[in-house]
């Protein structure tokens, strides 16, 4: 137990440290510049705008980019907003680009603020793909590379439904915002619900569903929803939107988390406050991620694969940039599907996974 305070506590402040400083630099200019000669007209010069410098997903998905950089011969300039959300900090980001005269811009929209940002990208000659959130509408990019996330969610749904075994499912749903719509937040919390056999209403709008009624899933059950709160992703909002839960209502057993930053700050509340809960989440991050699933703090995880989407959005771009042609949606999506896996070691049957073992030898992609 004080091992995964420990971790949950690490988790929360590698989360919090933002530097204004870091975010000035990259979003004008600042670079790390992984290949290519630096200054030269010639080179093809791509940025990469993440929703925050901090959490691991996007680290990875950085450190993805500046490798696929140096094998391609494509400069890489990094730049993120302070926090999840920040639209106007990707705004700023996406305006250097088009000033320094890049080719492309790979970028993990925060919301719809960005959308006339990239429109004016587009229009000034620069290849646009989304990374891990398609925008809405999907063909404010070129294309996306993503998760599918509905699906994402809808596993970890299944592997809950199943976990419970017919009993009352008393859920948390800790979700990315209350205040803005985004792809990634409304596909995953109403593809776990799916996956429990939950009536959805909107399928792009969270909590609209029945707060009580009976899931299908696994055995069947009935259900009540506890709360809906946001966590902007990260460990320290995890943990008071837990813990704003709690305050409602201690019978919760089942946690869907957005991702394993919330997830880490959600099971340190219910530490504190007694409480055992199943809980689920998506990234399938090397660390804290996997790390979670394999000690029991979180049950089972939905794995996404950051650096392959990075990866192939560099070659993407080289390559339109060369005069090639320019990459095509998965068959019956509006994006490309770069994959998801479910990640547990608690086996349910009906519900494809991979082991934690597994994971780790793929995690991050």
């Amino acid at each position: 137990m004080q091992r995964r305070t420990r971790l949950a506590a690490k988790a929360m402040s590698a989360l919090a440290i933002v530097s204004v400083a870091s975010l000035a630099l990259t979003a004008c200019g600042g670079s790390t510049d992984s290949a290519a000669p630096g200054g030269s007209g010639d080179a093809i010069a791509v940025t990469l705008i993440t929703k925050t410098n901090t959490n691991p997903f996007f680290i990875a998905m950085q450190e993805g980019a500046k490798k696929a950089g140096e094998e391609q011969g494509v400069s890489i300039t990094t730049a993120a907003g302070t926090s999840d959300g920040d639209t106007d900090g990707q705004v700023k980001a996406i305006e250097a680009a088009v000033a320094r005269g890049d080719k492309g811009i790979l970028i993990t929209p925060s919301g719809e603020g960005v959308n006339s940002a990239i429109e004016n990208a587009r229009n000034a000659g620069l290849y646009v793909i989304a990374l891990d959130t398609p925008p809405d509408p999907a063909d404010t990019v070129d294309i996306t590379f993503a998760t599918d996330n509905f699906k994402a969610g809808e596993l970890i749904g299944k592997w809950s439904a199943a976990q419970l075994d017919g009993k009352q499912a008393n859920i948390a749903l800790l979700d990315l915002f209350n205040d803005k719509v985004v792809s990634v937040d409304y596909n995953r919390d109403q593809g776990f619900l799916k996956g429990m056999g939950i009536d959805i209403g909107d399928a792009k709008k969270n909590g609209d569903e029945a707060k009580s009624g009976s899931y299908t899933g696994g055995k069947g059950g009935s259900y009540t929803i506890a709360c809906n709160e946001p966590t902007q992703g990260a460990s320290d909002q995890g943990k008071t939107a837990m813990e704003n839960c709690l305050s409602k209502t201690k019978d919760i057993n089942v946690v869907y988390t957005i991702n394993e930053p919330a997830a880490a700050g959600a099971a340190q509340a219910l530490q504190e406050a007694g409480v055992k809960a199943t809980i689920v989440s998506v990234d399938g991050g090397c660390d804290p991620g996997l790390t979670l699933v394999k000690d029991g703090t979180v049950g089972a995880t939905s794995q996404q694969y950051p650096v392959k989407m990075a990866q192939l959005g560099v070659e993407a771009i080289k390559k339109i940039a060369e005069g090639g042609e320019k990459p095509a949606v998965t068959p019956g999506l509006d994006f490309y599907d770069t994959g998801v896996a479910l990640v547990t070691d608690k086996k349910v049957e009906g519900v494809d996974s991979i082991s934690v073992a597994e994971g780790e030898k793929v995690c991050w992609g």
